[in-house]
């Protein structure tokens, strides 16, 4: 089954891909929407409906991110631009550790919410969401994000030092992504 994704993030593209074994995925090919929803849900569903109108069937966005209690759930829809509009990782994970200093609680989630849609319709949402703590300073070269900073206790180690396979088995995306699949291919017969 062909699959279209709205994203132009190259590591969530890699990972949707790693994720979907038996569906042939293809981006969309498209200008990239301005985000402005106050909750995963609304930026999720506004960015599946925009990129719908550019594909002859299934569309599915995501938006995705980080919260953190003692922030108040912080970044959360604004992680990727935690910094500022041109944030990058190592900036974003920088702000983050110093708005954390001297701060015990920890607790933190990565939460993902993917909307699938058609012909500018949304037709379901799938949500994710796995717990951890964020460490003192980054450990881990893979992944992207947040991912050397979120330690996940399962794993004794950080996303960024999980392997690719081993990240999606559990993470936020990868939760959000098979309850999209399952539902696919229950829908498709």
């Amino acid at each position: 089954m062909i699959l279209y994704c709205g994203t132009s993030n190259p590591g969530k593209l890699r990972e949707f891909q790693l994720a979907a074994p038996d569906f042939e995925l293809r981006a969309v090919d498209a200008a990239v929407p301005e985000e402005h929803g106050a909750t995963f849900e609304e930026t999720a569903q506004a960015k599946a409906e925009y990129y719908s109108v550019f594909a002859p069937g299934w569309v599915f966005a995501d938006d995705s991110g980080l919260e953190v209690d003692a922030l108040g759930g912080a970044p959360g829809v604004h992680s990727a631009r935690f910094a500022g509009p041109d944030a990058t990782d190592d900036r974003n994970n920088a702000l983050l550790l110093d708005r954390l200093r001297e701060v015990e609680n920890r607790a933190a989630r990565f939460v993902c919410v993917i909307a699938l849609a058609q012909a500018g319709r949304v037709e379901r949402t799938f949500r994710g969401a796995v717990e951890g703590r964020i460490l003192e300073a980054p450990r881990g070269s893979r992944g992207f994000g947040y991912d050397p900073l979120f330690f996940y206790q399962p794993f004794g180690r950080t996303f960024g030092e999980a392997t690719d396979e081993q990240k999606m088995r559990v993470s936020h995306r990868g939760q959000a992504l098979q309850s999209m699949f399952d539902f696919l291919r229950e829908n498709s017969r």
